[in-house]
């Protein structure tokens, strides 16, 4: 998932250096909360299993 969309942001960015800026800052955010969904789901999990 991560890759595939820095993959595509920095292929637009190439294609189109103008649009830098309306490209990177929410390839950046929306890369942030693909991450924080993975610690949520970390958490969870051990919650679940009962390690915390």
């Amino acid at each position: 998932g991560q890759g595939k969309a820095a993959a595509s942001a920095l292929e637009g960015i190439a294609r189109n250096p103008g649009a830098s800026d309306k490209i990177f800052v929410p390839m950046i955010i929306g890369l942030a909360l693909i991450e924080s969904l993975v610690i949520y789901a970390l958490v969870i999990a051990f919650m679940l299993a009962g390690k915390i």
